[in-house]
């Protein structure tokens, strides 16, 4: 097992509380479906190259009725990123040494209707230590309401610690969750950030005011996600909406296996690989 000091620990305990109450709300919404679908969960240990402890994680995978597949993940490592990838990494170009610590959650739904989406928060530590994350909606049958409310939630969430956040965050968002080969996003957006950088106090914000902001963030998710899913899950759909959900879901892993930055973070750090490819969904077509 890793050490930890208290920003660290502070970090892993928030994420890991937050994932047991996102995973307590989709059980709920299960159950208020008559389905008895509740969470697996697979716990994993990573070591580095050497073989010394590299810390962990648990994956947990829920497959129901209203979630056709959700994964919430939440790991903590460390150790020495490979030379060839450390020069890639937020200042570990001079020390390959790191610390990493999350959540990651992605939810394909069963109902067409109700948008798929994606969120993720961490607090990493090389010779600089910062915040990262985010939550986008993948809606295969956009709704205009759906996608003003999710946004108005996260601004609001923005707001409340910087007036430009949302701004920034949102266009970040745009331009990252782009599919270039396809020519088209991969959603609806929301927000993304990274490398927002802990300083002393007096020299830009603090790890406290950074940390706040990213409880916020999954605050924001845990409030207005669900009322989404619950606003969509019982409506009828078709076999031709099923189609168009599963051809977007292809987009949607394409992206994942080629550009997805988490994904590329985990592979290359020895992390678990089916807790690292959950994000992929259980079906999908191509043409």
């Amino acid at each position: 097992m890793i050490e930890l000091d208290d920003q660290q620990q502070a970090a892993r305990t928030w994420f890991e509380a937050l994932r047991d109450r996102i995973c307590a709300e989709f059980e709920a919404i299960e159950a208020e479906a008559g389905s008895k679908a509740r969470f697996d969960y697979l716990a994993w240990d990573r070591h580095d190259p050497d073989g010394s402890p590299g810390g962990g994680g648990v994956r947990g995978v829920m497959k129901g009725k209203v979630f056709e597949k959700v994964g919430v993940n939440v790991s903590t490592v460390g150790g020495r990123f490979s030379e060839e990838f450390a020069r890639t990494v937020h200042g570990a170009g001079e020390d390959p040494r790191f610390f990493a610590t999350g959540i990651s959650l992605v939810a394909h739904m069963a109902n067409p209707h109700v948008p798929a989406v994606h969120m993720n928060t961490r607090f990493l530590r090389t010779t600089k230590s910062w915040f990262g994350g985010g939550a986008d909606l993948n809606p295969p049958i956009p709704y205009e309401e759906d996608t003003a409310d999710f946004h108005a939630r996260l601004r609001a969430a923005c707001a409340a610690h910087d007036q430009t956040y949302y701004g920034r965050f949102s266009k970040w968002a745009e331009d990252y969750f782009f599919i270039p080969h396809r020519g088209v996003h991969r959603g609806v957006g929301g927000i993304f950030y990274d490398h927002l950088e802990c300083n002393a106090p007096g020299h830009g914000p603090t790890f406290e005011e950074n940390f706040a902001f990213t409880r916020d963030v999954g605050e924001a998710f845990l409030d207005v996600f669900p009322r989404l899913v619950r606003r969509r899950m019982g409506m009828p759909f078709t076999e031709t909406d099923r189609a168009v959900q599963l051809e977007w879901r292809g987009r949607y892993a394409e992206f994942n296996l080629i550009y997805d930055r988490g994904t590329l973070f985990g592979l290359k750090t020895g992390g678990n690989v089916d807790a690292i490819l959950m994000s992929l969904p259980p079906l999908a077509t191509w043409s």
